[in-house]
Order: structure tokens, then sequence, then C-alpha cells
């Protein structure tokens, strides 16, 4: 599928001044999703020359949060995007899981990130163009997500991060809308098995994706977590896995995300 520029309007901008750095509100008309519109805070470091590029960070919210979540989590968000020199995309996941439903046509956030909202980003901002300088990580869903697009669309995100992230679905049957989705699990279990992030882990080859994930040892989603790192450290796939006491809460990915930042900005600096 092209991009179609076209397809995404501009319906509002408002721009603040955040230690220096530039932060866009948009509305995004598509089709591709259930609302006809995904609202995106973009933040851009502070001013650049005009022929001055940046990687590009895409933040993903969890279930019930929005475009806003991970600025209200981390106020000094904008400030890390000067300090490192990245452009930062956050959309609204619309409690989607950041999938292309297999069950119901109007829901395709995964097509619409890929194929509309990266392609628009690159073409309106500062932005490098190249997955080795691109990355996606996210919270709880949104950590799903992360992993779910990076492993299904290398040839967009070369480097990506999860934190407390729901990577095996299976366990969670019952919760967090997947069922909208997917249909039920009992009725439709190769779906289920299919857009787990777990089991892309053999679709993955050594070096493929820079990946760093992490999860309180108190959180719901610790196990799946570490049986991610197991499958990976199984599979010879390198990776940072981060496990450290915490629940799934504010503070933690408050704190983890600054972990994520430092990772993504060596990758960036040394590819």
């Amino acid at each position: 599928m092209k991009p179609k520029f076209l397809s995404l309007v501009l319906a509002c901008m408002c721009c603040l001044a955040s230690m220096g750095a530039t932060v866009d509100t948009l509305e995004v008309k598509t089709k591709l999703l259930p609302s006809g519109i995904d609202r995106v805070t973009i933040i851009s470091p502070e001013g650049y020359p005009q022929d001055t590029a940046f990687p590009t960070v895409y933040l993903l919210n969890g279930f019930s949060g929005n475009h806003t979540s991970w600025y209200s989590l981390q106020p000094a968000i904008a400030d890390l995007a000067d300090r490192y020199g990245m452009v930062m995309v956050m959309p609204d996941g619309q409690d989607s899981w950041y999938w292309d439903s297999p069950i119901r046509q109007d829901i395709k956030m995964e097509s619409f990130i890929i194929n509309e909202l990266v392609p628009y980003i690159d073409a309106n901002y500062p932005t490098i163009k190249k997955p080795s300088k691109r990355a996606v990580t996210g919270l709880s869903m949104g950590g799903h997500g992360a992993m779910w697009l990076a492993m299904k669309h290398p040839d967009v995100f070369g480097n990506v991060g999860s934190t407390s992230g729901g990577v095996d679905i299976r366990p969670f049957p019952d919760s967090w809308k997947m069922k909208e989705w997917l249909g039920e699990e009992y009725d439709n279990q190769e779906l289920w098995d299919t857009h787990t992030v777990i089991n892309l882990v053999p679709t993955l080859h050594p070096g493929q994706l820079n990946i760093i994930f992490d999860c309180g040892t108190d959180d719901f989603f610790y196990q799946v977590n570490e049986n991610l790192h197991t499958a990976l450290m199984a599979a010879d796939i390198p990776h940072d896995y981060i496990s450290r006491p915490g629940n799934h809460s504010g503070p933690y990915w408050k704190n983890s995300i600054l972990y994520h930042l430092l990772f993504f900005n060596e990758a960036f600096n040394h590819q």
C-alpha cells in the first residue's frame, strides 16, 4: 500500500514553547480507524537550521490512555527531545492494541501508523528517513504495540522498546477489549496465537532490531516479559532486558522511559 499523504489532513495545530522544544497537537483524518481521526502530539527539538534532520522516536500509550499520556507521565520529555536531538511522535492508540483487527474492517491501527502516519511525519517534520534512525516504544498495551510494529516492520523501525508490555496476550483473554478486536479466545485460538508478540520471535534475525524492554517485578505482566526474554535468548537475538522492583504504574514508566531514550540515543549515534 502506497502512503496516502492526502488522506492525512491537518485539522488543528497548537505550538507551545516547552524547554525550547515545539509541541504540536494534530488531528489526522484517516479511513483506517472507527473515529475517522487520530490525535497525535509531536515534539520537535529547539530551533534547528533548515537543513538539519533528526532521528524519530514514536511513543505509544497504554490502554485507556491517549496522545497526551507520555507528556503527562514525564513532563521532561520535551527537554529530552532537545537534549538528544529527537523528534518524538505520540499517536492516540485508541485501545486498539496497535493491530489491524482480523475480524473488524474499521480498526487498522497498524496500517495507519505504518502506511500513513510515518510517511506523514517524514514529509512534514525534519526527520532522518531511515529505519536505523527510527524507534518505537510504549507502555503496557503500547509496549505490545511497539514490539508488534517493529517485529513485523523492521523496514520501518530499526529500534524498539517496551516497558511493562503485554508481550503475550493469551493469559488475559477477557481483559482490555482484546476480544473486541480478535474475538473470544476459545473460538479464535489461531488468531490469538498469531497476534501475540512472543510468537513473532521466530521471525527475527540476530541484529535485525535493537531491542530494549523492561518490567517491574510486581507487575502482572512480569512473567510474560520473563518469557519473552527467555525466548529471545533461546533464539540468540541480542537485546537489553531489565527487571527491577516496581509495578504497573506511572512512577515506574516515568523512570523507565529515561533508559529507553538513552538506549535509542546510543543506537542512533552508532548507526
